[in-house]
């Protein structure tokens, strides 16, 4: 008998297929490993880390001649894992206490995992699946676990967690959709479904919803609304038959947009941008028809280190990221670490309350040995293409005063080191905060640009933790304070003669696009995925439409009426 359940769908689209249950547990592998003596356990897990990483090289190879540079990027991720020396160093500290490789080896990535998992960032600490799928692929080798066998038939991928590396290594043809147990959008197995348009639905722990599927199960599973059907009849499959084929025409559609801009039928522009946590995300990006990059998370450079990056290491990864821009604009954000995301070379104390704590720009204004290294190697990076400098939690001029005063520093010192930068980057600031966003009409004197960063400006503006599922419900970037904050920054951009971007998730959001475009604003960064829905939405209004929905919109007293008008209209 056919049973619905429900989760968060983040990958809309229709999906029918049979579940196979993700994740092989080793318990009774590692029950029936018999070790040997200390040297020859450390000589196995050494000959696994060199197996491993020539495995994911093979696999990079493969994903690049299919055009699937996203997860090919991922791999890469996870292959510079495997050959990290903090990698090494930890099985080898692991063997001295557990003289079982195996076991060490995991045990040395669960650990690194639980670093990042601590961390108060959902991006940073989905990378805590990475290294745990980085550490089960090195045990796995080592007790001689083969991965299992896929059908004719397509699967639909089930598990709390699954890791990246088994979704990557699939064809995509072969893969329905995903289900996962945890509720992270960021997480790498999401990220990959994404790059794939493969239907995912999260959330399935929350009342142990998981266990209601079994593996062998047939499901359709509805990515748009998070609805799973547990074996349906015939009736039920014919229904959702007719909304795939849809589904299929309106894909052929978005992929027909790649290479059109962003333009209003009365020719208003609004440049797509992507945001990225490495360098090796900018080929998707560009897949999707992003025309460069409006954020670049730097802090992933800092991650999973044992020291601060030096000048050099941070100089690459900009480098490469520039580079792979073509010309086009690369908006590199300054460190954006603090309470909520500790890292063990920088001493943070613990924060009851890190989201209003010592943080982002706080940090580095006080740190030049952390400031000034990553100044450096963006204005350097500058000389391979076009690059900005975002700051990020500034408040006031005072602080964006002293910024500057360090990149002049930093130019100094490059002048002075005989290194070649660009002394034409542009310095803009995230403006997160109602304390900037007021006084936008003061800032906007002093900077190149603005790029509002919604993520934190709702949860500041209406005193709601964005992660906070009791009060979720508050959190809505339509309610009209957020709305009228927004309107402020973009038009005291607009009067001083700067551009105004964001880089929030509210960009992604097509009706949000509408409102904010009519506002003004010239870039909305976002997710690489979601460039197509948004372009298509302002290919398809004029500014002038646009200008009156606005304009009643903003007579709205209401978040949510605000929210169901669009639907409505748009």
């Amino acid at each position: 008998m056919a049973e619905t359940i429900r989760g968060k769908g983040v990958i809309s689209g229709i999906a029918m297929g049979k579940i196979m249950l993700a994740g092989q547990n080793l318990d009774g592998y590692l029950v029936n490993y018999q070790p040997d003596d200390k040297e020859t356990e450390k000589g196995k897990a050494e000959a696994a880390l060199t197996a491993v990483a020539e495995v994911l090289r093979e696999s990079i190879e493969r994903l690049k001649k299919q055009d699937l540079a996203e997860q090919a990027a991922i791999m890469e991720a996870h292959r510079m894992m495997v050959q990290d020396p903090m990698m090494a160093q930890k099985i080898e500290e692991k063997l001295e206490e557990i003289p079982n490789a195996p076991r060490a080896v995991l045990k040395a990535a669960e650990e690194q995992a639980q670093m990042f998992e601590q961390m108060n960032d959902e991006y940073f600490s989905a990378r805590a699946v990475d290294l745990r799928d980085v550490g089960k692929r090195i045990a796995k080798y080592i007790l001689g676990v083969k991965e299992p066998e896929i059908g004719e038939e397509k699967v639909v991928l089930c598990g709390r967690e699954i890791e990246p590396s088994v979704i990557a290594g699939m064809p995509t043809d072969k893969i329905a959709g995903v289900l996962l147990g945890s509720g992270s959008t960021t997480a790498h197995a999401v990220i990959i479904a994404k790059a794939r348009a493969i239907p995912t639905i999260v959330g399935l722990n929350k009342e142990d919803r998981i266990d209601k599927i079994a593996d062998g199960d047939h499901v359709i599973i509805d990515g748009e609304v998070g609805r799973i059907v547990i074996n349906p009849d015939q009736d039920e499959v014919e229904s959702y038959r007719e909304k795939l084929k849809k589904q299929q025409e309106m894909a052929a559609h978005y992929a027909a947009l790649k290479d059109l801009p962003a333009v209003t039928t009365d020719g208003v522009k609004v440049e797509l941008m992507a945001n990225i946590g490495t360098h090796m995300d900018v080929d998707n990006a560009l897949n999707y028809g992003a025309e460069g990059v409006g954020l670049f998370r730097s802090e992933f450079v800092f991650m999973g280190r044992q020291d601060i990056p030096n000048e050099e290491d941070q100089f690459k990864a900009y480098k490469e990221a520039v580079e792979k821009c073509n010309g086009n604009l690369c908006v590199i954000r300054t460190m954006d670490i603090g309470g909520d995301k500790p890292l063990p070379y920088l001493n943070i104390p613990h924060e009851d309350n890190p989201f209003l704590g010592y943080r982002a720009v706080r940090i580095s204004l006080q740190r030049r040995d952390l400031f000034l290294p990553q100044l450096k190697a963006i204005l350097r990076a500058g000389k391979f293409g076009k690059v900005g400098i975002m700051i990020p939690m500034i408040i006031n001029v005072s602080e964006f005063k002293k910024v500057k005063e360090f990149i002049e520093e930093a130019k100094v010192e490059l002048t002075h080191e005989g290194k070649a930068f660009a002394d034409d980057v542009q310095v803009g600031i995230m403006v997160e905060t109602p304390a900037a966003a007021v006084m936008t009409p003061v800032l906007a004197k002093y900077v190149d640009f603005f790029s509002i960063g919604t993520n934190d400006l709702v949860q500041y503006t209406l005193a709601c933790d964005r992660g906070n599922i009791n009060i979720s419900y508050l959190y809505n970037h339509f309610n009209p304070a957020v709305l009228r904050l927004i309107q402020r920054t973009i038009t005291s951009a607009r009067e001083n003669g700067i551009w105004a971007g964001m880089c929030g998730e509210m960009a992604s959001d097509p009706n949000a696009a509408v409102l904010l475009m009519a506002m003004g604003i010239h870039e909305l960064s976002m997710s690489a995925p979601s460039i197509p829905r948004v372009k298509e939405k302002i290919r398809n209004i004029s500014s002038t439409k646009a200008k009156e929905i606005l304009a009643d919109v903003m007579k709205m007293e209401d978040g949510d009426e605000i929210k169901a008008y669009l639907a409505k209209i748009l």
